[in-house]
């Protein structure tokens, strides 16, 4: 299930950077006003505005819904813990520093003899 979501969200990425590239600028309006080769674009002079406005919109859309979609499941996920693989620490592994010195079991040499 999240994979043919992650893919999904992919393909609308893709998507929506595409239509994003095909609009014109704000600028490009001008030229099309005096004549300056509207009527030899693909979708016409105006045509192609309303359709890539609403072809944006609806990407943009399946962009949030799949968005959410995936951080629903990512956060209702099993719980499970990142520490749960490690494994638990014993005390022969604290460092040597750490441990008391040994006492002593004999006298040192050349005391009481």
């Amino acid at each position: 299930m999240t994979a043919i979501i992650i893919t999904l969200h992919t393909l609308v990425c893709i998507a929506l950077i595409l239509i994003v590239l095909l609009q014109t600028g704000k600028g490009a309006d001008m030229g099309a006003a005096f004549g300056g080769g509207g009527s030899q674009t693909l979708f016409g002079s105006t045509g192609a505005s309303t359709f890539l406005t609403k072809a944006t919109t609806f990407a943009a859309v399946l962009f949030m819904l799949t968005s959410l979609t995936l951080a629903y499941l990512s956060g209702s996920g099993r719980g499970r813990s990142v520490m749960e693989s490690l494994p638990a620490a014993t005390q022969s592994s604290a460092p040597a520093s750490q441990e008391a010195p040994a006492a002593p079991t004999e006298a040192p040499a050349g005391q009481g003899e």
